[in-house]
């Protein structure tokens, strides 16, 4: 059972995820409406540090970004599309968390070839609310640590868990009353539904 809350903006989310519990909370600085830079969201993760995982997300990153994110953030892992780790020049004690998107093929079919230890599995576009291919998570989670991401919140997360049985969720739109802003409340009811989900299906 691993929970991860998404697009922290402010430190009212930040505070809300360590009351609901969760392992791991995401500051995103590719483009979005949720988009920090690593200076401020060192600041939002201070409270955090040592309690959850502080994950920085990223998408195709220039070395520079991710050079200033490492200094400035200090994340416990960097998250971004699979092939972006060959690009970048990384440390190597650095945890990394690998994103395959639904419709990509290749290395999602059964049999193909070898995943790493741990992936995220994404809806199509990322923070658009958009649900991913279950039915491709599911083969997936028979064969790595599946972190299930896209379009899930409170009310379709434990569907989600019993069709999938992934490792672990991740969710940033559903839990939000605005674009961009986390609501405290629908925070605590998602970590509620995917915890009591987890229990229910012995993952």
């Amino acid at each position: 059972m691993w929970i991860k809350i998404c697009g922290m903006t402010d430190e009212r989310a930040v505070a809300a995820a360590l009351e609901a519990r969760v392992d791991a909370i995401g500051f995103v600085f590719a483009p979005s409406v949720r988009r920090v830079r690593p200076p401020e969201a060192a600041r939002l993760a201070r409270g955090a540090r040592g309690r959850l995982a502080c994950i920085a997300v990223t998408r195709h990153p220039e070395q520079a970004l991710v050079d200033e994110i490492l200094r400035e953030f200090a994340p416990d892992v960097l998250q971004s599309d699979a092939g972006d780790f060959l690009e970048l020049h990384l440390p190597r004690e650095l945890a990394l968390l690998p994103v395959l998107r639904s419709g990509d093929a290749g290395d999602a079919a059964p049999g193909s070839a070898m995943l790493p230890a741990r992936l995220l599995f994404e809806g199509p576009v990322s923070g658009t609310g958009r649900t991913g291919d279950w039915g491709q998570a599911r083969s997936l989670a028979r064969r790595t640590e599946l972190v299930l991401a896209g379009g899930l919140d409170a009310q379709n997360v434990a569907a989600a868990i019993a069709q999938v049985r992934p490792f672990g969720v991740d969710v940033s739109s559903g839990v939000e009353s605005a674009p961009g802003v986390k609501s405290p409340e629908r925070i605590a009811a998602f970590a509620a539904a995917a915890r009591a989900a987890f229990e229910e299906t012995g993952s």
